[in-house]
């Protein structure tokens, strides 16, 4: 039975993959990391506030015998400043890959990036360049690295949308899917994706169509 290591699961799509993971009769144990409580309260959870998540001094125990990471960590384009999103996107995962991978080396990695990651590091958009530079650590570091690049991810659960961009997404979704599995995927699908792969794919980078192709083949 695994012992599995989250980030990001107050968010929409961490939190479905905690979700799926104590529901799963495979996980002996949840360990989710936080900013604040999730309010869950289950007998296979184990939730930690991390106060700074550039610093895991005082967690490193967390970090042992790990079999399976879920980062989903993220913010949206322009909710915060150019100098926090760097630090969000790179410094986070920079910060928890040092400290896994003295701990838990061969525990595979899920990574939750985005359609456009740029690994040459170039873009001017700062979506693409620091997601491609989280991408690029990650390869670097990790043996076993499963990333995913989702386009729009369209919430099944209803929700107030981070900006008007979204809101017009969310209304337009029905056009978008016509489309192509190119260009959008529904929030459940892209968590049962990210939960169920592992190194099933055969994949180590997963655009939005493989996700699609992964979770209905």
């Amino acid at each position: 039975m695994k012992r599995v290591l989250i980030t990001g699961a107050t968010g929409m799509i961490g939190g479905l993959v905690l979700k799926e993971s104590l529901s799963s009769p495979d996980v002996k144990e949840v360990i989710s990391l936080v900013r604040r409580p999730s309010g869950i309260s289950k007998k296979n959870l184990k939730e930690v506030i991390i106060p700074d998540f550039k610093n895991y001094a005082q967690f490193e125990d967390l970090f042992k015998a790990i079999d399976t990471v879920y980062f989903c960590i993220g913010v949206y384009t322009g909710q915060v400043s150019k100098e926090k999103f760097k630090e969000i996107t790179v410094d986070y995962i920079t910060s928890f890959v040092d400290t896994l991978k003295k701990h838990s080396p061969k525990a595979t990695f899920c990574f939750l990036s985005g359609a456009g990651a740029d690994r040459t590091e170039r873009s001017r958009m700062a979506f693409a360049k620091y997601k491609g530079m989280a991408e690029n650590y990650l390869l670097k570091e990790l043996e076993h690295v499963q990333i995913f690049r989702p386009g729009y991810i369209y919430p099944v659960h209803k929700r107030k949308e981070p900006n008007i961009t979204y809101e017009i997404s969310r209304a337009l979704y029905p056009l978008i899917r016509l489309m192509g599995k190119n260009t959008s995927i529904k929030s459940t699908e892209l968590a049962s994706a990210i939960f169920q792969s592992g190194d099933a794919s055969g994949k180590r980078t997963l655009e939005n169509r493989d996700i699609v192709n992964f979770i209905n083949p």
